[in-house]
């Protein structure tokens, strides 16, 4: 469900951030001087915008490769202000398209982004994201979301924790989703937040000639007609990280409980609770310690749709909000893609060691390239009452990340599981 993992589709990306901020220092993004001047084409050093290749594979969303041209631009503290970013790609599923990425990064306390794209095989998506109040320092905090999305990639492979996975099928996800983030900041490290989000969801067949169409293998499986929720989750959380984005100390403390209703313009009615904590250690200078453990439960309802279950899968990049709420339902396991494991319930926990192997500032930003092994444990269980750890599933592997400071996250991680090795790249730390 995350669309903003593509604002990066390869670690080169990433390296281009840290080694190539150059061509847009302190100055205007768009700035027709550079354009029309003939001595800024002379050498590929002075382009008004960086080629990058595209070279990505994702467990569910197939191969992409493509050509990714970045505009960059950065303030007199040489951080990264704005970034454009449109491509051209072919997917070994969706067939050719492209997509326009604009980011922005107006200050520590404001940030937003948008996005739209396509693909010819009937795959579109359009996402906006402005939140302002990251820091905390004002007595409240907003974030609003706008998603639109057809995906004909989607996998299923049944409910359950020990789901077969020679039993995939495929779907098309179509959503419309609106999500707004009301934060009261009741000191800077308490917040008590809440958030509605209207959801419109229709299932469909997918663009996997190979595999059955979802609903003729699981013809009694809920949510298979789509549906309409208005959700709405309070949250109360106690944050003493450093930095959202780039995390080197502190934690995370946030409980949440919430769910929809038919009598409230939903098409079921459920409840759901949980509690999501990470800690940050600085071993040294080079070294920190990253860890999260995640529950969520959902104590009610029978006919609960399949997609609004808890999904265990993918790499988690992206799925919470900006103001690192943790509002997705699909929990990191970096041992294939999102909603490997799907039931109501889930419990799992990541550790990543992140080494920064190489640091110095070049050109006109602060360049940091890190090397992550992780590991990922997890399971989805069906009764509240079950043991939340009795069968775990392991998945393992490297990350490589490229950080440009203070906001921006570019990776790619490669993960092992049972289900084989998989690949996951675009930006942003997992948690």
């Amino acid at each position: 469900m995350a669309i903003v993992k593509r604002l990066a589709l390869c670690l080169l990306f990433a390296l281009e951030l840290v080694c190539c901020v150059k061509h847009q220092a302190s100055a205007d993004l768009f700035d027709p001087n550079k354009w029309f001047n003939p001595s800024s084409w002379s050498s590929p050093t002075t382009w008004p915008f960086i080629p990058v290749p595209e070279v990505a594979t994702d467990p569910v969303g197939g191969t992409t490769i493509g050509l990714l041209t970045v505009f960059l631009e950065t303030d007199a503290n040489h951080q990264i202000t704005r970034i454009f970013a449109p491509d051209l790609n072919y997917n070994t599923i969706v067939g050719p398209g492209g997509t326009l990425r604009y980011l922005a990064y107006p200050s520590s306390d404001v940030q937003w982004f948008g996005i739209a794209g396509g693909q010819r095989a009937d795959a579109a998506h359009a996402e906006f994201d402005y939140a302002s109040g990251m820091t905390h320092q004002d007595w409240w905090s907003f974030e609003g979301h706008f998603l639109f999305q057809r995906d004909p990639t989607y996998r299923f492979l049944g409910l359950g924790n020990e789901s077969n996975f020679a039993s995939q099928t495929n779907y098309a996800f179509e959503q419309l989703y609106l999500e707004t983030i009301f934060d009261l900041n009741i000191t800077s490290q308490w917040q008590l937040a809440l958030a509605v989000e209207p959801w419109f969801v229709r299932i469909g067949h997918g663009a996997l000639p190979a595999l059955p169409f979802t609903g003729d293998v699981f013809p009694t499986l809920d949510g298979l007609g789509g549906g309409s929720l208005v959700r709405t989750r309070l949250f109360l959380a106690y944050d003493t990280r450093n930095s959202l984005q780039i995390p080197t100390r502190g934690g995370l403390f946030s409980l949440f409980v919430g769910g929809a209703d038919k009598s409230f313009l939903s098409s079921f009615t459920y409840a759901e609770y949980g509690v999501d904590v990470r800690r940050y250690v600085a071993l040294t200078k080079w070294l920190i310690a990253a860890f999260q453990l995640y529950a969520r439960y959902l104590p009610t309802g029978s006919d609960v749709p399949f997609w609004v279950m808890s999904w265990l899968g993918g790499d988690g990049s992206g799925e919470s909000s900006l103001l690192a709420l943790p509002l997705s339902d699909s929990v990191t396991w970096r041992g294939y893609g999102a909603g490997r494991f799907i039931d109501p319930n889930v419990f799992a926990g990541s550790v990543e060691l992140r080494t920064r192997v190489y640091e110095r500032d070049l050109f006109d930003t602060h360049g940091i390239l890190e090397l992550a092994p992780f590991f990922d444990f997890g399971q989805v269980f069906q009764g509240v009452w079950d043991n939340p750890v009795s069968n775990l599933h392991p998945a393992g592997g490297m990350g490589f990340r490229a950080l440009a400071l203070p906001y921006v996250v570019g990776y790619v991680d490669i993960g092992y599981s049972a289900n084989g090795m998989q690949f996951f790249s675009g930006v942003n730390y997992p948690f």
